[in-house]
């Protein structure tokens, strides 16, 4: 840097999502000076929309509650699941540090977790188990003083008035709000605490999931002296004679530098909406517009062009460039389409999803990205990987379809804006879908019988524990079956979606990057979803993103500070545990 720079510090972070502010709250704890850099207005990222959970094998919570399970458990999990993407030396620090991580910020931080010690991982090869998960407990944004203007609200599209609602006993008592009373009473509660903070706040103040983690973070940060600079867009790398040293920005309007001892963490959220790099790498986006993410619009790759062009390599080698979710498009008043991700109702009775010749081609209660290879294999080459999902008026009484939210809520806006389609027969829903109507028909006739037993014998919905713990527990024999024979009938159209991207940049288990002969670039971090995924393009579990993003920004804090991870794991009482 050949001027006097405009910021000094030891670490500079570019993003604000789980993994660059885990970065900055332990590498403040270890005693650097941490700026953190976001180009948005408001801070979170993709992790403020999400829902918050983090899958740490071995956590300290799970242990409390008795479920202690051997390293060689999720171990051999992941080596089942990777298959030729398993690398060890990730997948070792990963497993040994994890648990640590959640044990530190437990500790010495304002973060606060949940267990999902009833969440199992998403498939049944050996190693599988339950209580590898947690997420962010909930937190009161009056904590946060002046700092919550800056906190990104939840996903509109699948947030009631803004409302952040948690996967759970929370999410239970709304669905349940009109059949039993203490669900009204929860619900009713809940409600008027949200409308009250509105009028007085602006927003929500009782944070769950995804922005409950962000806000304990920033909390947590505000805490340690970290420096938040949010409207600062990086654009480049500095380099001294044998280190990436430093950053170029731009922020309000005039380009800043920013000098990093110890050097600098990529956290920008991978390439969702970068067009060029999925266009590239999304076999179903040929001109990279195909594709519609649930992600923030301002991840577009920032990241991986900023490593690329200091040497750092790039993952390009993953069954799967992106982690693949069924989303909805959803129409705004001013034009323009939201994206709805069809997480929860998919599991639920009585729905299935249809191809535009009637035909269904997945077991829909399986996890997101599983549905979305099924859809895109059963698509002919050249032709739009699009398909429905399909319900009755019980069905979307009880839970909504996508956007449009179960009773007392009305569907009448959704039809006009066409983004529900309706018809009193399943030939009329067919004719409003351009679905095949004879194609339809013979799939409602094959699947209606079977599942007025609880039989799903063309996909087995219901016959694993991730289906059934996503379905309905009170409704028997099959939590995920039911016949769909209520009239009229609903559908909404389901396009090729995601929740983030896998690919990014190749980096060593210290999350250092990597050039093209995989050696570490020194001074250069990548974490989150700008690191290529230590899943190596696979989805075995739910929070897969999270949990590596907050366990290796644990990880590079430590290398950046040049402290050894055992050193911290000593003074973390509950990472013994």
């Amino acid at each position: 840097m050949t001027e006097t720079p405009d910021f000094k510090c030891d670490l500079v972070i570019a993003g604000s999502g789980a993994g660059g502010l885990a970065t900055a709250v332990t590498a403040a704890w270890l005693g650097l000076d941490v700026i953190v850099l976001e180009k948005e207005q408001q801070l979170g990222g993709t992790t403020a929309w999400s829902g918050g959970w983090m899958w740490v094998p071995r956590n300290p919570l799970a242990v409390a509650s008795g479920h202690v399970e051997d390293i060689d458990g999720p171990r051999t999990y992941l080596r089942n699941e990777l298959g030729n993407q398993y690398r060890a030396e990730l997948v070792d620090r990963f497993l040994e540090e994890a648990p640590r991580m959640a044990a530190f910020f437990m500790a010495h931080t304002q973060m606060a977790f949940v267990d999902g010690n009833a969440i199992p991982d998403f498939h049944t090869s050996a190693g599988a188990s339950k209580a590898r998960s947690i997420c962010a407990a909930p937190f009161d944004g009056r904590h946060l003083g002046a700092r919550l203007k800056d906190l990104k609200p939840p996903l509109g599209e699948i947030s009631p008035w803004g409302m952040g609602i948690a996967a759970g006993a929370d999410l239970r008592h709304f669905l349940n709000a009109t059949r039993t009373p203490a669900s009204f009473l929860h619900t009713a509660k809940r409600v008027a605490r949200h409308t009250a903070d509105i009028a007085v706040h602006g927003r929500g103040l009782h944070l769950v999931a995804g922005n409950a983690l962000v806000a304990r973070l920033l909390a947590s940060a505000d805490a340690l002296g970290v420096r938040i600079m949010t409207g600062t867009a990086v654009r480049s790398l500095t380099r001294d004679t044998t280190r990436i040293s430093g950053v170029v920005a731009t922020r309000n309007g005039r380009e800043i530098t920013v000098q990093a001892r110890s050097g600098v963490v990529l956290a920008c959220g991978g390439f969702p909406h970068d067009p060029a790099r999925m266009a590239e790498l999304f076999p179903h986006a040929p001109t990279g517009h195909e594709h519609h993410s649930a992600a923030p619009r301002s991840n577009t790759g920032d990241g991986l062009r900023l490593g690329e062009a200091v040497g750092a390599a790039i993952a390009r080698d993953f069954p799967d460039a992106g982690a693949w979710a069924p989303v909805s498009r959803v129409p705004h008043r001013d034009g323009s389409f939201g994206h709805f991700p069809h997480l929860l109702e998919r599991a639920k009775p009585g729905l299935i999803m249809v191809l535009p010749n009637g035909q269904r081609f997945t077991n829909e209660a399986n996890a997101y990205h599983d549905v979305m290879r099924d859809l895109f294999r059963a698509t002919v080459k050249g032709v739009p990987p699009v398909c429905w999902m399909i319900c009755d008026a019980r069905f979307i009484r009880r839970y909504g379809l996508g956007r449009v939210r179960p009773f007392p809520f009305p569907k009448a806006p959704w039809i006009s804006n066409g983004y529900l389609k309706t018809g009193r027969t399943l030939r009329d829903l067919a004719n409003a879908c351009s679905i095949d109507p004879a194609g339809l028909d013979a799939t409602i006739t094959a699947y209606n019988p079977p599942a007025r037993r609880g039989d799903d014998p063309a996909f087995q919905r219901g016959s694993t524990p991730y289906n059934k713990i996503q379905g309905e527990a009170a409704h028997t024999p099959n939590p995920c079956v039911a016949p769909i024979e209520t009239a009229p009938y609903y559908a909404v159209e389901i396009v090729p979606g995601s929740l983030g991207t896998f690919v990014g940049l190749r980096t060593d288990e210290n999350a250092r990057a990597l050039d093209a002969n995989n050696r570490p670039i020194d001074g250069l971090y990548a974490v989150g979803n700008d690191m290529a995924s230590m899943m190596g393009g696979n989805y075995p579990a739910g929070g897969i993103t999270l949990g590596p993003a907050m366990t290796f920004g644990y990880i590079a804090a430590h290398h950046a500070a040049g402290i050894a991870l055992d050193a911290t794991a000593e003074k973390s009482p509950a990472a013994k545990a």
